[in-house]
């Protein structure tokens, strides 16, 4: 019972900091499965990426869509290099130890963080 609290309270955090910042799989997700259910980074990764299948993200899409905020021509020209990107990465990921895995996580999110917190 505890692990199925523990998953709703990372759905919610994950959907109010989508909705807030754009931002969900990687960076609240992710570390949570692992942090605080034992995930392995590729169980992890997996579980993000069929949680943000289309049934997810399609509200928030319509809010921003409704409010300007979409630019239907870039989403429609970079999700056909994000399908391929995305599965060509994941068919070399899976065969990657997750120790290595997780340290390549941690440098991106290192990297993104002092891009926000010293970039212009």
């Amino acid at each position: 019972m505890s692990e199925i609290f523990i998953l709703l309270l990372i759905g919610l955090a994950a959907g109010l900091l989508s909705g807030l910042l754009g931002i969900g799989g990687g960076i609240i997700i992710i570390p949570m499965l692992v942090g605080f259910l034992g995930y392995t980074q590729k169980d992890a990764q997996g579980t993000s990426l069929g949680l943000l299948l289309l049934p997810i993200g399609i509200l928030a899409v319509m809010n921003y869509y409704k409010a300007g905020y979409i630019n239907v021509k870039a989403v429609g020209i970079m999700v056909i290099t994000f399908v391929i990107g995305s599965y060509l990465s994941s068919k070399y990921v899976t065969s990657l130890p997750d120790a290595v895995l997780k340290k390549i996580f941690a440098v991106f999110l290192l990297l993104y963080a002092f891009k926000l917190l010293f970039g212009k």
